[in-house]
């Protein structure tokens, strides 16, 4: 199939095109830079939506890149680089002679207001609680397509494991160094996906044409604790990881209001997901972990 990736540049849209050129699909990048296989978004918005099969969304700036400070103007970015790409290829979707078979968006659990006694699952509410939550709310607004000639699916992603970025890319270092350890109190869960899952259940998305509406983007093994991640990824790398990060220092860092995605965490279930028929590659946490730094 041919598939169109907003935003396929990163760290996890190159793990998924090598997926997807693997199992013999063509794929081409919406990116803000011109080169071979790619469209930029000026092209996208200027000329429309090139022949395509699959689109997928993944564009949007770093939520918590640690080297921003939380203000207005980085909030403003944060919306802008999710809602203008997925706004941009909806339209373009819909006004295509020809729309493709499937669009696909990935957002994330922050959907789902943080709790330690809660489980979510796909059809669980949330959306309108904080920032971040709206965010998503307005993002899944922004893709939806009039009528039914697209199928549409939306992947909501927990924090993504892989080797040389996403979360793992910064705790590293300190656990290497024996001075790892739980975040805060340790007791909020951490609902985690390994960078192949979240690739693996795209590819399923785009291939399955059973396959509709909300995933969660999250491994089965989803009742893992911050504490216990800090545990495993200790044991993993054969170092302690015993000493906490305060929460002051977390906010300290992250500001307030964005401190409360690594302080305060969701126990998602990937009910849908695995209804679906999606086989995980990593569903438990040591194997994944241990692929990961491998």
């Amino acid at each position: 199939m041919r598939v169109l990736v907003g935003g396929g540049s990163g760290f996890i849209g190159t793990a998924l095109t090598q997926l997807l050129k693997a199992r013999g699909h063509e794929v081409t990048l919406v990116s803000r830079q011109p080169g071979p296989s790619r469209i930029t978004w000026n092209e996208l918005s200027r000329l429309g939506l090139p022949g395509c099969d699959v689109v997928i969304n993944l564009a949007g700036e770093n939520i918590l890149n640690p080297l921003r400070r939380w203000n207005e103007t980085f909030q403003k970015e944060v919306l802008a680089s999710r809602l203008d790409t997925t706004h941009m290829l909806a339209e373009a979707i819909s006004k295509a002679s020809q729309p493709p078979r499937a669009w696909i968006l990935v957002t994330g659990v922050a959907y789902y207001q943080p709790s330690l006694t809660e489980e979510y699952d796909e059809d669980s509410p949330g959306g309108n609680f904080d920032f971040f939550s709206n965010l998503v709310t307005k993002w899944e607004a922004a893709a939806k397509l009039p009528g039914d000639s697209t199928r549409q699916v939306v992947v909501r992603s927990g924090i993504v494991l892989g080797r040389g970025g996403g979360a793992i890319g910064h705790m590293l270092l300190p656990f290497r160094m024996g001075l790892g350890g739980p975040i805060g109190s340790g007791h909020q869960f951490f609902p985690w996906i390994h960078i192949g899952d979240l690739a693996g259940i795209l590819n399923h998305a785009l291939e399955a044409n059973h396959v509709q509406g909300v995933l969660n983007g999250v491994a089965p093994a989803s009742t893992t604790t911050n504490a216990e991640f800090a545990q495993a990824l200790g044991a993993a790398l054969g170092r302690p990881a015993f000493i906490p990060v305060p929460s002051t220092v977390v906010q300290a860092i992250f500001g307030q209001e964005r401190a409360i995605m690594l302080l305060e965490g969701q126990k998602v279930i990937p009910r849908r997901t695995l209804a679906t028929g999606y086989q995980y590659s990593f569903p438990e946490l040591g194997a994944a972990l241990k692929d990961v730094i491998a």
